[in-house]
């Protein structure tokens, strides 16, 4: 098994290869990218980092704005053939180096570094509470399957199963923020959060990360109870709890002693993946509450044309979740014993 594992690392190396030459082909092609957008800056009535003399030098015809952009694409290195771009960018990530946002002119690594923090801190929080919440109410929805009750969260699971998470949040946010008035509109601090006392700024940090947490925990919510009530009710059936219940074991002990041990596998295999959800952030619900997290930082790379910080979040987003899978795998192993890969 240490093989196949052996293997699977190996195997992150042409798959990463894949994900990112194909991006990267993608944002090159891409209509509207940095060249456009300096240009049309330019033309009306801007000028670039590294020009000067406004617009008026360039506005005398296509002649000049032809000279301008090819002045722009060596600047930026579109001049050259795209395999070589490539090339030269993948080596750069080897070593260590993201390269530096057109935009901001900061190195990438820094400006992911400064978002973490907030993405992991939301995504720990949704994480722990989906599995608080989901395997309670999917144990006690095994238990009582056919109740009234179980017809009825499965008809508000099914509906949390239909609704994304960011587009939930709007709804919540033009409800309960812009119409009743309870929860702000965004962000993650209040303006005067400094001037506050210590259970001041702790209640300002809650009240602005109550509908954000919320909807990253209803973005695994269905999912998970699901998984915990199937998997539980299987169990239920099989011999050895029949056997269990044969010698006299009370109810209780059957079900929280033999049988949740083996229905939490297929949960517990789910951590793996909670490693790319929690520092990939969500990039919608970080947009809609405008959270100044690692999901929002990629948005606005991707809508600004910011190839190098685009490509700095995919590195670490693809890293994650190929990592996550392989850890996955492991836990499998880990927690069924009767599990072997070859």
């Amino acid at each position: 098994m240490t093989n196949y594992f052996i293997r699977r690392f190996l195997l992150m190396i042409p798959t990463f290869i894949g994900i990112t030459m194909l991006v990267f082909a993608i944002l090159q092609y891409c209509p509207g990218n940095i060249v456009d957008q300096e240009i049309e800056r330019i033309q009306s009535g801007g000028s670039t980092g590294g020009e000067s003399g406004g617009s008026g030098r360039f506005m005398g015809g296509v002649k000049d704005i032809e000279k301008l952009r090819r002045q722009l694409e060596k600047q930026y290195g579109f001049d050259r053939p795209i395999y070589i771009q490539y090339g030269e960018w993948l080596w750069k990530v080897c070593q260590g180096d993201l390269g530096i946002s057109y935009r901001k002119k900061q190195p990438v690594s820094t400006l992911i570094g400064n978002r973490l923090p907030v993405s992991i801190k939301l995504g720990l929080i949704g994480f722990f509470l989906s599995y608080m919440i989901c395997i309670p109410l999917g144990v006690f929805k095994a238990i009582k399957h056919g109740s009234t009750f179980d017809f009825t969260s499965s008809v508000v699971i099914f509906i949390a199963y239909t609704i994304p998470g960011w587009a939930l949040g709007v709804i919540l946010l033009v409800w309960l923020g812009g119409g009743l008035g309870i929860v702000p509109l965004g962000g993650l601090y209040s303006a005067n959060h400094a001037e506050l006392s210590f259970w001041g700024r702790v209640w300002d940090q809650v009240h602005h990360g109550l509908l954000p947490i919320f909807c990253y925990t209803l973005a695994n919510f269905a999912s998970l109870t699901i998984l915990m009530k199937n998997s539980l009710m299987e169990n239920l059936g099989a011999d050895y709890i029949r056997t269990a219940f044969a010698k006299g074991l009370s109810e209780k002990r059957v079900i929280f002693v033999h049988c949740l041990r083996n229905s939490m596998i297929p949960i517990a295999t789910g951590l793996g993946h909670a490693l790319s959800l929690i520092l990939a952030g969500s990039y919608l619900i970080e947009k809609v509450f405008n959270v100044p997290g690692f999901g929002l930082l990629g948005f606005n790379s991707i809508t600004n044309r910011d190839y190098p910080l685009a490509l700095g979040i995919l590195v670490i987003a693809s890293v994650l979740k190929l990592l996550g899978n392989i850890i996955s795998d492991m836990l499998y192993c880990i927690f069924d014993p009767r599990i072997r890969f070859k």
